[in-house]
């Protein structure tokens, strides 16, 4: 008998890992986020699977603090990186999780995917998401007055496009000054030529490619920008963020960018997860930021 117990553990333990490992990188993230020693930081379940298009990808979850508020909460919406490509929503619970526990009610947006859709689809997504979340979030005890938008790398980008060329909020009948900022993790807002496949599949064929590039709409009334990047980052160097803060500080815009030591692509949405914050203070920032404005 103690032969089968143990071959059985063996089995479950095996198993365990073979689930582990054949999960994508941000929901391992999540489960070690999940698994971290200590107390959990917010333990209410999540609104998940919300429809804001026909699409299967057109879906949000919405995670709100805990406990009675007096008044509506601020609103974080925040869209996935993975070069217009990878990515779904699944796995970013981490993120749901620690700005929810800080007061915020967070929202998670999938969008659709090259080379299914090709640019602007994602971006005309990231619209629609914003305007469903516009229109609704109040029924979550959000503030439609106080939106912010956050993004990690191909996520920044079509965050920050909506944000700053008008034509894609206006396409869902709304004004770009419901935005009350925007947080851009690691994203490419200044990358012509293109360079990489993926790149290349989701905006190589538009006629003009600088209109694919945020910094082409950088203007003085833009929302408020907060700009993180890491100084080891390769995928998406810091110039990006670099040359964006520029443009806005030349036209007489406000924008805050910070540079973190050490820091790579990968290691600035992991900072948000528990075992990972030592990394870089990405919370602590955003927090700062959103509640400044």
């Amino acid at each position: 008998m103690i032969k089968y117990i143990l071959f059985a553990l063996l089995l479950a333990v095996v198993g365990s890992g073979l689930w582990f490992w054949s999960k994508t990188d941000p929901q391992k993230l999540d489960f070690a986020d999940r698994m971290a020693p200590g107390a959990a930081e917010f333990t209410q379940m999540p609104v998940t699977g919300i429809a804001y298009g026909t699409d299967a990808r057109q879906k949000l979850d919405i995670y709100t603090p805990e406990g009675n508020a007096s008044s509506a909460r601020p609103v974080v919406i925040f869209f996935h990186g993975g070069a217009w490509r990878d990515g779904e929503r699944d796995g970013y619970g981490f993120l749901g999780r620690a700005f929810a526990s800080r007061g915020f009610v967070t929202v998670v947006a999938d969008y659709r995917k090259a080379p299914r859709v090709r640019f602007p689809a994602f971006v005309q997504d990231t619209a629609t998401a914003i305007a469903w979340v516009h229109n609704n979030i109040a029924k979550h005890n959000g503030d439609s007055n106080r939106i912010f938008l956050m993004g990690h790398s191909a996520g920044a980008h079509i965050a920050m496009m909506a944000a700053l060329d008008p034509q894609w909020l206006a396409a869902d009948n709304l004004k770009p000054d419901i935005i009350r900022g925007v947080i851009g993790l690691a994203g490419p807002y200044d990358f012509l030529p293109l360079t990489t496949e993926s790149s290349k599949i989701a905006l190589g064929q538009w006629p003009d490619l600088t209109e694919t590039q945020p910094i082409t709409y950088a203007r003085a009334d833009a929302p408020p920008l907060l700009l993180l990047t890491g100084d080891k980052d390769t995928v998406v160097k810091p110039r990006n963020s670099k040359a964006l803060a520029d443009k806005i500080d030349a036209l007489g815009g406000e924008q805050k960018t910070k540079i973190y030591p050490g820091v790579d692509h990968a290691d600035i949405i992991m900072a948000i997860a528990r075992p990972f914050r030592k990394k870089a203070p990405v919370i602590t920032d955003v927090v700062d930021f959103i509640n400044a404005h």
